[in-house]
């Protein structure tokens, strides 16, 4: 396997409560490195941008409150296979159906506030990552 990047954000739930470095530890476990990361304040046309793909659907104002609600912690992550990686450690979108030792099933509130976000492949890791990211603020 090859040494990859994905995107990762800890959503608003989880940087209230504190979870952060909880959630970092079990990304870290897993066999990725942070190799950028900053705490942020999403604005409306940040987050709308960002769930453009989802404009239509019928929970995309909800979607985007949520994620203004608090400040939220945007991270490039670096290993191999990051994509699959990173979303195994997260989890099932709905803690509920998470596996034991998940992000998600351990930290998540609800569906909704499901404490964090990952890039679903490679192409999208690369979009996201430039979103937020300079490449100068990427230090592997």
């Amino acid at each position: 396997m090859a040494v990859t990047r994905t995107f990762s954000i800890i959503k608003p739930d989880a940087t209230r409560r504190n979870l952060t470095g909880g959630v970092t530890k079990l990304l870290e476990e897993a066999g990725l490195r942070v190799v950028a990361s900053k705490r942020i304040q999403l604005s409306q046309e940040q987050a709308e941008g960002f769930y453009a793909v989802h404009k239509e659907r019928p929970f995309f104002n909800d979607l985007v409150s949520f994620m203004i609600s608090g400040p939220v912690v945007v991270q490039v992550l670096e290993g191999e296979d990051a994509v699959k990686t990173n979303r195994d450690v997260m989890g099932a979108t709905n803690p509920a159906d998470a596996a034991e030792g998940t992000i998600r099933k351990t930290f998540a509130e609800s569906i909704e506030a499901n404490s964090v976000h990952g890039s679903d492949s490679e192409e999208n890791a690369a979009i996201e990552i430039a979103y937020f990211f300079k490449p100068e603020e990427i230090v592997g």
